[in-house]
């Protein structure tokens, strides 16, 4: 996790980050892990291309991801889930000419393949006999579902809440519950190891992913405008990213 990265503090306008005295080309990357696929794709490209540089990823809640900034952890790029958790970096983070948005995402309910439950819309989420599992509240995922089930008038039947969207589908994945409301990228890059159930629009909601340069190093730009590119792009809807 990013808390493990380091005490050296990255402030946005440094050319520090994580780069040390002695010329370490190692660039830290923080990203919700929702986009775990293809920024794994990307900064493995990124480091064919820029011999001597290690892309280090460091994925999870966007939530805690931003919370780690703030509070000093180092990191150079920072992806996250949703635009309301920007509030929690530092002020010098927040200057809109520091971030792109990069993708979209809009949410999905995941079943196993078998559909035991038999969940067919949001209103099947409320049958008891359906074990339903939520990202955490103050995860962006989280808090998007619930948006969505208040929106649609669904009460339903959750029987745990975990901390970021790969722990919600990995209860999927293997068969601890009935159904997930995760992102469709996650449907999509699941395969054919979960079930996806498409969320009527009037009661989705749509997700900006805004990536923000939190160092001037060059590598950060670099890496930043890859993702950014068509490549990028690619590599994102590839993974069920809608193109901003």
């Amino acid at each position: 996790t990013a808390s493990g990265l380091g005490a050296c503090a990255a402030t946005a306008g440094s050319d520090r980050g994580s780069a040390d005295e002695a010329g370490d080309r190692t660039l830290t990357v923080l990203a919700a892990s929702s986009l775990t696929d293809p920024l794994t794709t990307l900064a493995r490209a990124y480091e064919v291309d820029h011999p001597g540089v290690r892309v280090r990823l460091s994925l999870g809640s966007s939530t805690k991801l931003a919370q780690q900034v703030a509070q000093g952890a180092p990191a150079d790029v920072v992806v996250l889930a949703g635009t309301a958790v920007l509030e929690q970096l530092p002020e010098s983070a927040r200057d809109p000419s520091r971030r792109t948005v990069v993708a979209r995402n809009v949410l999905e309910i995941a079943t196993p393949p078998d559909d035991p439950a038999g969940v067919s819309s949001l209103a099947d989420l409320a049958n008891p006999a359906a074990d339903v599992v939520l990202c955490v509240e103050t995860a962006p995922c989280g808090s998007a579902a619930d948006d969505v089930l208040e929106r649609a008038g669904v009460s339903a039947n959750v029987v745990s809440r975990e901390v970021d969207v790969r722990s919600t589908l990995a209860k999927i994945v293997l068969g601890e519950a009935d159904a997930a409301i995760v992102y469709h990228s996650d449907v999509v890059t699941a395969g054919d190891r979960v079930r996806g159930v498409s969320i009527p629009a009037d009661a989705n909601t749509t997700l900006d992913y805004p990536l923000v340069r939190l160092t001037d190093r060059a590598d950060t730009t670099g890496f930043a405008d890859l993702v950014a590119s068509d490549a990028g792009r690619r590599a994102l809807a590839d993974a069920g990213f809608l193109t901003p």
